[in-house]
């Protein structure tokens, strides 16, 4: 038994979207660190070579759709039924689309809110009350660099990780004091499905070709040629996780380190340039 854990235990790491990308990447780095995994998907038969490779008394394989609050109770009892605990939940499930708003039909954007955000929060909520009676525990949400920035052709992704992010920062501070960490990830481009089968392309209005034409494109090609590792991912979340002062948000690659810094550089200064203005909307004193 691997005794890296304060109790003397297995740290048990439980996934969601495990099926492939980094999801698969965090599961495979979990269980050759020695913890025991909890690995979810919606469709288990993707998951069947990762099971004939680890032994199950390490691994517990569960169908899982993230936007069912029974299917994530019931996840969360069996992964506490069969280790005992659940140390670190990853919300990983999720997937992208490229168009522009006008371009996104309702059911489109309601559905990318469906499994970015609610199926997170659902997920959040039935780990909680085992976390908060251990005392102990991780939150990992997979955001993005379109967590903190957008561009166009992401506006229903970017309002996703958006609304994730706003949730977690709340969280983090919420759940603090029962000795829970909440992390948000903002990963660049990995070498994932995200671009392939974990893309929607909304319909094409030819208006709006020139403005996204560009992102559509971007996101097509870029399948398969992404510089992120995942597994290299998993590292960084595991040592952010075991600092003695864990930061709210980890960015992950360059594009993301510099994205964000650009777009946060551009906030101060607007705020700057508009500060007085800003200031000067308070009823006057008498």
């Amino acid at each position: 038994m691997s005794h890296d854990h304060p109790s003397g235990t297995t740290k048990t790491w439980f996934i969601t979207g495990t099926s492939s990308g980094l999801g698969r990447a965090f599961a495979e780095y979990a269980l050759a660190r020695g913890y025991n995994v909890v690995a979810t998907a919606r469709n288990v038969a993707k998951m069947q070579d990762l099971a004939a490779a680890h032994p199950s008394d390490r691994l517990l394989i569960t169908q899982l759709d993230v936007e069912q609050p029974s299917e994530a109770k019931a996840a969360i009892d069996a992964a506490v039924t069969r280790f005992g605990r659940i140390d670190v939940l990853i919300n990983n499930a999720g997937y992208a689309l490229v168009g522009a708003l006008e371009e996104t039909p309702d059911a489109e954007l309601r559905a990318v809110m469906n499994t970015n955000f609610f199926g997170a929060m659902t997920m959040t909520r039935a780990a909680l009350p085992v976390m908060r009676a251990q005392q102990s525990g991780a939150i990992v949400n997979i955001s993005s660099l379109g967590g903190q920035l957008s561009f166009a052709g992401f506006s229903a992704y970017s309002a996703s990780k958006f609304a994730l992010e706003g949730a977690s920062e709340a969280l983090a501070e919420e759940v603090a004091a029962f000795g829970i960490k909440v992390l948000i990830v903002e990963p660049g481009q990995f070498r994932t499905e995200l671009a392939g089968g974990g893309l929607r392309h909304m319909p094409i209005i030819e208006a709006y070709q020139n403005v996204v034409g560009d992102a559509r494109a971007f996101a097509r090609d870029m399948h398969q040629t992404q510089p992120g590792d995942p597994h290299k991912a998993a590292l960084a979340i595991e040592q952010a996780l075991n600092a003695d002062k864990t930061p709210l948000r980890l960015q992950l690659g360059d594009d993301a380190i510099d994205a964000i810094r650009a777009h946060a550089q551009t906030l101060l200064a607007d705020m700057a340039a508009w500060e007085k203005l800003s200031r000067a909307t308070s009823f006057e004193s008498v």
